[in-house]
This record gives structure tokens, C-alpha cells and sequence, in this order.
């Protein structure tokens, strides 16, 4: 196995400054066994937080494997990649933990390893390997889900020098058959650090429901905790308060601290398979853009290709029509007023509401999609045959946004 350079001095990846403020950049992620999930199939959940606002589906020739991956516009080559799918099934994704590394640099490297991972990697015990091969090599400091085609569902908590592992089949560490993490690491040297404690507590609460409820599915987390608006500290339940209100005045709520933040540019969900034959089906779905401005496109690393509309030569149509709906729902630039959500837009939007909209769309998204996947289980398809689906579906996607909001430009 070939092990690339990770040093590279200077490059800051997860680290932005505001105003001469260095943030770390957050997420909210989970990994769900096969054993719990209604079709016996493992999940794997990332929202992504950025302040890198423009982001895209690239399709990449690897050292071993061909992979797609959610990547920065500005980062064509796809140097770093932030969550990612190989032709092997192989699916990995992070979340920033700064109390795993030795200083923001050290965290530098993670889109790397995950483009490292997805070129060389097929399973998850081949994922173990290349961590022990690059320790000491790597700026490392992050939570990496990855699953695989063969019903493996697991976290490594990284850093520079070391790793802990955790299966969401292990009882031990997983009693209810998921893992959920946000910004910060259970085996960190030191407690009480990172972030996300509001989202991480929230995100659980979510979880136990689904999974009593026998709903722990990929409609769950696309279409309930990836739009999750609640802040149960501030007992704020914005979609379920009855009360209408006016335009004239408003409902605003701080989404900071919201699984669906106002710094959300992108979902990716990954819905795995349990056999290595059928690898191909292994499907990542991807939302451009906060999930509520937006619609999931499953894709497929098989298909050898991905459209247009989510990938580009510049911006992503499909990510810029989401910033736009971003921009109506979060009128008001100043400051930090930014960060504030007008709930009133989003339930009312032409009497019947964005999300209203966005899920109509999207139930047929997962209706046509279910439909053909069952065909391909029955008979492989090619990967034309595969890449035809994917327009097809999101260039439908595009013209449903389109037709359902015809004032967004």
C-alpha cells in the first residue's frame, strides 16, 4: 500500500478566522448497524458545518478505487474530501474533534486521510490498517464514521498517534445499535472540551424515539434529524408551535446550536449494504445546501460518473438554487443576525410552507428510487445504466424546485 505525504505545513483545513477568531468548524454524525435498521441495511449520517458555503459531488479515479466525494467548489482536484463513497461500498465521513489534537494544526489533514481512505480502502478492518500505517504521519484530530459492504458500521475517534475504535454492533459501546457524535471525542485526554453538547444530546433524543418507534431509517435521519430545528435548552419547538404568525411580524430563531444550523451547507447519507456482491447498491444520498432549502439526490460511485447539477465546472446549480432559498429564509445579513431563522417564511410560503414543498418532492425522490433499486437487485445494471438514473432524477429534482418556488433565483 502506497502512503502518501500528509505534512503539509500551513494548511489549515478545519480552522477558519472571523474577525481574528479561530473556530473550529462542527458537524453532527451517527452510525446505525444493520441489526436495528428496519432492512437490515447500516446507515451513516453527517451534516456538514462549514463556513465554506459552496460545495459539490466530484467523481474520482483512485490509486485502487473509484469513489465520489463531497468536496469545497474552490477544491476541484478534490484534494480534501469531507464524506465519500467508494466502487467497493467502502463510505467514510468525519466531524471535527479539536480535544483530540495537539493544536489546531493538528487537525489539518482530515479531508486528506478520508480522500486516502476512499482510494485504498474496501473494507472497514482496511481502514484499521491504514491507520495504524500512518500513525506519527498525520495532522489528524476528528470522529471518522465508515461503513462497508459488509454490514460493518463504525467510529475511530483519530489523532495524530492513535485511534480508538468503536461498532455500532457492540453492545458495549453501543447498546441501542447506533453511535452519534457531534465536536468532541469520548476517549479525548481531557473531558468537558470540543463542542456540540446541545446538538449531541438532541440528536440522541432523536435517535431513542426512532428506534423504539421502529423507524431508525434513512427517511428518519434525511427527513427528521437532518431539518431538526429544536433547542431543548431554550425549550424552543419552532415546527410544532400551533400559532401562526404574520408577516408583519415574524417568528425568528437563533439556529446555532440546531442540528440544522444557519452553517449547514450539506447532507450526506449513506445507505449500505450487507453482502460484498452487491457492493454496487451501496447508495449516498446528498442534500446541497441546509437540508431545509433542500432536496436528497441518491448517487451512486458504480455509475462511474455524477450529474452535472450536483457537481459543475464552477458552483453546483443544485447548491446554488439552495442558497438562494437560504438567503429568503435568512433575510437579515448584519452581523450575527445571520444566524436568525425566519420560522414564519418557512411554514407559510405560499400557504402551504418550504418544507411542505421540499418533502412532497422528496417522497417521490425515495418512491422512484426504491422502485429501481429493487429492479437492480434483481438484475446488475451497468453503469451507464446507473448514471441515466441519477440525471434523470435530479434533473427531475431541478425543474420540481423550480416549478414549487418560482420567485427563488
Amino acid at each position: 500500500m502506497r502512503i502518501k505525504n500528509f505534512m503539509f505545513p500551513g494548511l489549515l483545513i478545519l480552522v477558519f478566522f472571523t474577525l481574528g477568531t479561530v473556530r473550529i468548524l462542527p458537524c453532527t454524525v451517527a452510525v446505525i448497524s444493520g441489526k436495528v435498521t428496519p432492512d437490515g441495511r447500516p446507515l451513516m449520517w453527517k451534516n456538514r458545518d462549514t463556513s465554506s458555503l459552496d460545495n459539490k459531488i466530484g467523481y474520482f479515479k483512485g490509486i485502487k478505487y473509484d469513489f465520489i466525494g463531497l468536496i469545497d467548489t474552490r477544491d476541484d482536484k478534490g484534494e480534501n474530501v469531507w464524506a465519500g463513497i467508494n466502487s467497493e461500498g467502502f463510505a467514510i465521513m468525519n466531524s471535527a474533534s479539536g480535544d483530540l489534537a495537539q493544536g489546531l494544526q493538528q487537525m489539518s489533514e482530515n479531508g486528506r486521510l478520508m480522500r486516502l481512505a476512499l482510494e485504498e480502502c474496501a473494507t472497514v478492518p482496511d481502514f484499521e490498517d491504514l491507520l495504524e500505517k500512518t500513525k506519527g504521519k498525520r495532522k489528524v484530530g476528528a470522529n471518522f464514521g465508515v461503513i462497508d459492504a459488509e454490514g460493518n458500521a463504525c467510529f475511530f475517534e483519530i489523532s495524530n498517534t492513535g485511534f480508538e475504535k468503536f461498532c455500532a454492533d457492540d453492545a458495549r459501546v453501543a447498546p441501542y445499535g447506533y453511535i452519534i457524535r457531534t465536536n468532541y471525542a469520548f476517549t479525548a485526554p481531557v473531558k468537558n472540551k470540543g463542542g456540540g453538547y446541545i446538538r449531541f444530546e438532541r440528536a440522541s433524543r432523536l435517535f431513542q424515539a426512532a428506534r423504539s418507534q421502529g423507524h431508525l431509517n434513512l427517511e428518519f435521519i434525511i427527513q427528521q434529524a437532518s431539518r431538526d430545528l429544536v433547542n431543548e435548552k431554550l425549550h424552543s419547538y419552532p415546527l410544532s408551535d400551533p400559532r401562526v404568525y404574520e408577516s408583519s411580524a415574524p417568528l425568528y430563531i437563533n439556529t446555532n446550536d440546531t442540528i440544522n444550523r444557519n452553517s449547514t451547507v450539506s447532507v450526506a447519507v449513506f445507505h449500505g449494504v450487507t453482502s460484498r456482491e452487491k457492493a454496487y447498491l451501496s447508495t449516498m444520498w446528498i442534500l446541497l445546501g441546509q437540508p431545509i432549502c433542500s432536496v436528497a439526490v441518491p448517487l451512486w460511485a458504480s455509475a462511474a460518473g455524477v450529474p452535472s447539477l450536483v457537481s459543475g465546472e464552477g458552483n453546483a446549480p443544485l447548491n446554488d438554487f439552495s442558497r438562494a432559498l437560504a438567503s429568503f429564509l435568512y433575510p437579515d445579513k448584519r452581523g450575527h443576525m445571520r444566524q436568525y431563522l425566519n420560522v414564519s417564511s418557512l411554514k407559510n410560503y405560499s400557504g402551504e410552507g418550504v418544507l411542505a414543498k421540499l418533502l412532497k418532492i422528496e417522497n417521490q425522490v425515495f418512491s422512484k428510487t426504491e422502485t429501481k433499486l429493487k429492479e437492480w437487485e434483481k438484475q446488475k445494471p451497468n453503469a451507464k445504466d446507473m448514471f441515466d438514473f441519477e440525471e434523470k432524477i435530479t434533473n427531475w429534482i431541478f425543474k420540481a424546485l423550480k416549478s414549487s418556488f418560482p420567485n427563488i433565483k
